[in-house]
């Protein structure tokens, strides 16, 4: 048995690693939709006509699963209007016409925390969600019993090709990251950190082990994770850096720890320290058809066509646009899409990057099951989907697929294994929902 769960290897491609971040220029308009997160979307709080300011709050949480949204530049909101999100869901957009000032509202200040309770109100005020894909409200996984905690553990590993974005942040975010661990042990009894970062990341790895010699006050340990995709995924973490396996109708606070995204960290510390929610992203910008590849701080709900021009441009039009990296990343429409919360990076896929290979039949190679991190028979889910049965499909645990397109990365004849697993996964639970209304 090997010391990790099994995985591919996949191109590097970071060739943004070395440039940092840098802030773009004050875009003529954002829009920013209610639906940036896991959850129930929020609920807009202004009309068209209304005057905003960088951290005014324009749409209140809606329930416990929700999270509080705010505008990024100063201005004033031209209207409110449904909006085509990537993942075909419609939501509310507030559209703001920029004054160009960026003037900062006057109602920020440092929140006040002494205890458990005002930290994670202050994490919920903040906005703040998952910020290295998934999107989950942050505040819900600080909001737990302090004696489940063993363990926090920090994902470094951005194991997705092209993606730099955590990196920028482990570089130069570092002061950020140590007042939100200080705050973490003193309101929530975290004692035991580890930050997980990949092998041959060394810089990021550098960064954070001088980090973790600066903290006094408990234990923080940087581990190196093997040069396996995916590392990124909760359970593929949990795993390599404390050895505790999750169940897969379990979650990673049930085998005592919490998993933060590095820069979600980051973003708690600088809340803590000047009270500006969140209200931008650092988003790596690359592919062939973009020019010039960098890290830009943006303004949330920012154009990608801001994006790329801030960029040196497209060298060509490209064949497809992508939210996040080539492996788990969701393509969107147009340029005309914003940056979001949990914009991680934007990909400009030239003809040839993007072109898909012609599907054949399945030759029973066993490859999808040798590389799935968690066992799985994707060729054995895909015949049990086609013949829609669900009772098959939950023998076979489709609902522990993770996405992470391993199967289909590795498949000979280029089946659409990862589609047919998130296919699967949506047709089992209507099922159980019908079962459930009968």
């Amino acid at each position: 048995m090997t010391s990790y769960l099994r995985g591919i290897q996949t191109p590097h491609r970071k060739g943004t690693k070395d440039k940092g971040a840098f802030r773009m220029d004050i875009p003529k308009t954002v829009t920013i939709p209610m639906a940036m997160h896991i959850g129930k979307p929020a609920i807009p709080v202004v009309k068209a006509g209304d005057i905003v300011k960088v951290g005014t709050k324009i749409a209140e949480a809606d329930g416990y699963i929700s999270s509080p949204v705010y505008s990024s530049v100063s201005g004033k909101v031209t209207k409110l209007s449904d909006y085509l999100m990537y993942n075909g869901a419609t939501t509310t957009a507030v559209v703001i016409e920029s004054d160009g000032e960026m003037a900062i509202d006057e109602s920020i200040a440092p929140p006040t925390v002494t205890n458990q309770k005002e930290l994670v109100e202050a994490v919920k005020n903040a906005g703040i969600v998952g910020l290295g894909g998934a999107g989950f409200p942050t505040y819900v996984k600080l909001d737990v019993e302090k004696e489940r905690i063993d363990y926090l553990i920090i994902n470094g590993a951005e194991c997705e090709p092209y993606v730099t974005s955590d990196t920028a942040t482990m570089l130069n975010r570092a002061d950020d990251m140590i007042i939100a661990l200080k705050a973490l042990n003193r309101h929530l009894g975290v004692k035991n950190v580890i930050i997980g970062i990949e092998n041959k990341n060394r810089a990021s790895f550098n960064a954070m082990q001088k980090m973790a010699a600066s903290i006094e006050e408990f234990n923080v340990k940087v581990q190196r994770l093997p040069d396996v995709y995916p590392q990124g995924g909760e359970k593929v973490l949990v795993y390599h850096t404390t050895g505790r396996k999750i169940a897969s109708d379990k979650l990673p606070i049930d085998v005592g720890c919490i998993v933060l995204n590095c820069t979600t960290v980051a973003t708690i510390g600088a809340y803590l320290k000047t009270g500006m929610p969140l209200v931008e992203k650092c988003v790596t910008v690359d592919g062939g058809a973009v020019k010039n590849p960098q890290n830009v701080i943006a303004p949330i709900g920012a154009s990608l066509e801001d994006l790329f021009n801030c960029c040196g441009g497209l060298t060509q039009s490209p064949s497809k646009i992508i939210y996040g990296g080539p492996m788990m990343g969701i393509t969107v429409e147009s340029a005309s899409a914003p940056v979001i919360k949990n914009t991680n990076a934007v990909l400009a896929l030239t003809e040839k990057e993007a072109k898909l290979p012609k599907t054949t039949a399945c030759i029973r190679c066993g490859g999808c099951v040798n590389t799935c991190p968690f066992g799985l028979a994707p060729v054995s889910i895909a015949v049990a989907y086609e013949n829609r049965d669900a009772e098959m499909l939950n023998e076979l645990s489709v609902r522990s697929c993770m996405e992470c397109g391993c199967c289909s990365y590795v498949c000979p004849a280029n089946r659409p294994l990862v589609q047919l697993n998130k296919l699967a996964k949506q047709f089992v639970i209507e099922e159980a929902k019908k079962e459930a209304a009968k």
